[in-house]
């Protein structure tokens, strides 16, 4: 008898633990979450995800952690967060440079719509085409007359040849018959700070990391590559009033977790990510970054998978033309 009220009280302990381990696991968030920015610290993703996470923090009551993993155009972290464990504590940030461009440059081990799972689209903001006080010109017409006096005396940074700002100075190039030097960086903080230092000359860049040095008249704007004007910036030009139409490239970015997460954890993350970007002290802080908020319909999975296919179904096609024969 006493072996069997043993044996029973064992029986009943382990079902008390299965109840309160499967309990346990559907609470979400339990412990911190890792967000993988897929380029060097300092750059424009990065401070928005370093923004955004610690408002998220608020509403999922769990820290955020901001882990750098650069490299190969973005493909290497966005690689890491396709082979994590699909239950929401490893996320993937990113732009258009590391889940779109990559793929149709080179194998990733990935597929970058079948093996992530969309949260939601993030503020974005334009290109600009901007130089350093080395280029003698106040404007595009200017700009381009130089480069066509100095063939291949100017360089310009970009973070591979998958890269938004690489396939902006091919189709600048092609389009204006100059040619320049295009240089691969890491990251756009490094290839930045060479700029603003004279290392390098000009630079398709995003638009919320030149505003500071725009403001120091360190740098000199001649173009936002977009069919409107910026508001953080409304005094430039676009690209097709500056006289090189048609290139209209935008840095949107997203938020994703591995393929087969659940959908409770996803709704949650997208959650918090609404409630983040509804916050005043947050808006105020993007709105000086020269950072466009999604509107709230916009805010959802389907929106960033719907934006994410449309944007690689346009640019893979001109990215393998303009870029593989290039090089």
């Amino acid at each position: 008898m006493s072996a069997m009220r043993f044996l029973r009280s064992v029986f009943v302990c382990a079902i008390a633990f299965a109840i309160l381990g499967t309990a346990a696991a559907q609470v979400f968030p339990s412990r911190s979450i890792t967000i993988i920015v897929p380029f060097p610290a300092g750059g424009p993703t990065d401070t928005l995800a370093r923004n955004l996470a610690e408002r998220m923090r608020v509403s999922l009551g769990q820290p955020l952690v901001i882990e750098n993993v650069s490299g190969g155009g973005g493909s290497i972290g966005v690689g890491r967060v396709t082979r994590a464990l699909p239950d929401g504590y490893t996320i993937s940030i990113g732009d258009w440079n590391s889940h779109v461009g990559p793929g149709a440059i080179h194998p990733v081990g990935y597929d970058v719509l079948r093996d992530l799972e969309p949260v939601s689209l993030l503020p974005s903001n334009p290109q600009l085409i901007v130089a350093n006080s080395a280029i003698p010109a106040t404007n595009l017409k200017d700009l381009i007359a130089w480069l066509k006096a100095n063939p291949d005396k100017a360089s310009a940074p970009t973070a591979g040849p998958e890269t938004a700002a690489h396939l902006c100075g091919v189709y600048f190039q092609n389009s204006t018959g100059t040619r320049f030097q295009l240089v691969p960086y890491r990251g756009g903080a490094p290839a930045m700070q060479d700029l603003v230092a004279g290392q390098v000359h000009l630079m398709c860049a995003e638009g919320s990391q030149t505003l500071p040095h725009l403001r120091s008249g360190k740098l000199r704007a001649f173009a936002v590559t977009s069919e409107s004007r910026w508001f953080a910036a409304p005094d430039i030009p676009t690209i097709d009033e500056a006289g090189v139409p048609g290139l209209h490239i935008s840095y949107w970015r997203g938020l994703w977790t591995p393929k087969g997460t659940p959908k409770e954890a996803v709704t949650k993350l997208q959650g918090a990510v609404v409630d983040s970007l509804a916050d005043p002290f947050l808006q105020q802080r993007l709105f000086e970054l020269g950072q466009q908020l999604p509107s709230l319909e916009q805010q959802t999975p389907d929106a960033l998978r719907a934006r994410h296919k449309a944007e690689i179904e346009k640019w893979w096609p001109i990215i393998k033309a303009a870029i593989v024969k290039a090089q």
